[in-house]
């Protein structure tokens, strides 16, 4: 498995990504954008790149603070959030770089591009779609799934699936609701999974070691869920 480091410029940051392909395989090749959790660019994120680049497809692991940053400091990751949070066109300025850099690559099939996000990563990967750009689906895992512009839905052009776990503390019920009602009114092709007994970051091994009231690796909806995303993929890009 090649990997290779892609630096572009996002949002006024110097952006350092990882790039991961298999060598081996010819020909153009569905790319996937992969957004990392609050904390940045990390080894899990990097891990589901390199995962997926290994059933064939161009996958880019992508900064998310800049220079490749990732920090465990709740402090310094809650002030990083805190200009994203409050303007999501940041968030939309971040993800649509990230795009630009992965379908520059000669391998990707720019008609098959999607993106998949962790936390926030979720929320980039869904704004961007609401951006209207053209990818063929977006994920998020136990990501963030409402917005300040809920017009967009009606620019999105693929797929979404969300999973999430039914107790995350920081996506309640009224949020699934209010996006259930974003997504319908668009008519977008959309479908969402819950996990029972399951909160945020289930897909992060070592996360309750933060808040592990909020946050807590669960392994079957781990593994679950990327099984699911695996069958989502092979149907958008069908």
């Amino acid at each position: 498995m090649k990997a290779q480091r892609v630096d572009y410029t996002a949002d006024g940051l110097a952006m350092v990504a990882q790039l991961y392909r298999d060598p081996a395989q010819a020909g153009l090749r569905p790319g996937v954008l992969v957004f990392p959790d609050a904390m940045g660019l990390s080894g899990h994120t990097t891990s589901r790149a390199e995962a997926l680049a290994r059933l064939g497809y161009v996958a880019l692991a992508c900064d998310l603070h800049g220079g490749g940053q990732y920090t465990e400091d709740l402090p310094e990751v809650m002030s990083l959030l805190a200009p994203l949070q409050r303007d999501p066109e940041r968030m939309r300025a971040r993800a649509q770089a990230a795009y630009d850099a992965l379908v520059m690559h000669a391998e990707v099939d720019r008609a098959k591009v999607a993106a998949i996000g962790y936390c926030i990563g979720g929320a980039l990967a869904f704004e961007l779609a609401r951006k209207g750009v053209g990818l063929a689906g977006s994920v998020g895992f136990h990501g963030q799934i409402t917005t300040t512009h809920p017009d967009g839905a009606a620019w999105i052009k693929g797929k979404v699936l969300v999973c999430l776990g039914a107790d995350d503390p920081y996506v309640p019920l009224k949020h699934r609701l209010r996006f259930e009602d974003e997504m319908r009114a668009a008519g977008v092709d959309w479908r969402m999974n819950l996990y029972g007994g399951v909160v945020h970051s289930f897909t992060i091994p070592g996360s309750e070691r933060h808040q592990p009231d909020a946050n807590r690796y669960d392994a079957s909806a781990d593994r679950r869920s990327w099984n699911e995303m695996l069958a989502f993929l092979d149907e958008v890009f069908a």
